[in-house]
């Protein structure tokens, strides 16, 4: 579903609901390796009140591969051309999951006047190694994992992965999501395209962090935090990870993502890092708080044309 267009070169998948009015229109920019398909409970649930737009980034799900590094200003622009392209205009309230936090700050610092409002759902830290563990650029298991990635990519192309999947469940997909939505998924894994994008996108990580850091100060932007509170405590003790420290540090850090304008709110969610939006339950509470959030601005802007 969606269609493609061609952004410097290569095919972007973009993904609209939901009818153009004149109120803002959501735009969800996922996590590394995520497609449109994982957000099917975020767009059903918004599209009778609001235009919602999900796309694939480059390599990502239905979109081809790009040979350009990922920084998070490339990222920002190519998004902002292909909603120009296909039609859609601002305001937007920008989504953004995981490492698709990032890029909406940044994105919302390039375009502010086209930004109504950011909504970060278990988002990344521009000090996620400081603080949450993840691995410094320097480090044995960032280019451990940089291997990997890659050697996977190649037994994808292979036809490894796609008939190893031919036996089982989806690998990829989503708990919660309706079955057809993961069947889907196993489009993915016929070849290394989506692995590959998620090694450029990691090779830019630690570059992205520090330019989403520089991004802090949006006003009264309005701006919703969900953060998932499920985590496994035994795969954190595992390694050496006291786990409710870890759950205490994340909270607090997503927590200051408040602060980056004086109209900022947390909820916790009681959810993991993926299925805060997978299970319908969890889309819903996001989904409730975002019409809240709209018919808040709606009231406020009508309050000051009366003044």
């Amino acid at each position: 579903m969606g269609k493609l267009v061609n952004i410097d070169g290569i095919d972007l998948h973009i993904h609209s609901t939901g009818k153009k009015n004149d109120k803002p229109t959501v735009i969800v920019e996922g996590g590394a390796s995520s497609s449109t398909e994982y957000f099917h409970w975020l767009s059903e649930g918004l599209k009778d009140s609001l235009r919602v737009v999900r796309y694939d980034r480059a390599g990502n799900g239905y979109s081809e591969l790009s040979g350009s590094i990922r920084s998070a200003e490339t990222i920002a622009k190519e998004l902002h051309q292909l909603l120009y392209k296909s039609g859609e205009s601002p305001p937007y309230i920008l989504v953004g999951h995981s490492i698709g936090g990032p890029y909406i700050r940044v994105f919302a610092q390039l375009y502010p006047d086209e930004v109504e409002a950011l909504v970060f759902i278990d988002s990344t830290h521009p000090e996620q190694v400081e603080r949450l563990n993840a691995a410094s650029k320097s480090s044995f298991r960032f280019k451990t994992t940089l291997f990997l990635l890659g050697t996977s990519a190649l037994f994808a192309d292979l036809g490894v992965l796609g008939l190893f999947e031919s036996f089982t469940d989806p690998l990829l997909a989503g708990e919660g999501l309706p079955n057809e939505i993961n069947e889907r998924t196993k489009d993915f894994l016929l070849n290394g395209k989506r692995t590959r994008a998620y090694k450029n996108e990691i090779e830019s990580y630690h570059a992205v962090l520090k330019r989403a850091s520089d991004a802090n100060e949006f006003n009264a932007l309005p701006i919703r935090v969900f953060t998932a509170i499920e985590i496994n405590k035994e795969a954190y003790k595992e390694n050496g990870i006291d786990p409710d420290l870890f759950l205490n540090r994340a909270i607090s850090s997503q927590k200051e993502f408040t602060k980056l304008s004086s109209n900022g709110k947390q909820f916790l969610i009681d959810g993991n890092h993926q299925t805060i939006f997978t299970k319908k339950k969890n889309a819903d509470i996001i989904n409730d708080e975002i019409i809240k959030l709209l018919e808040k601005s709606q009231s406020d802007n009508k309050n000051n044309d009366i003044q």
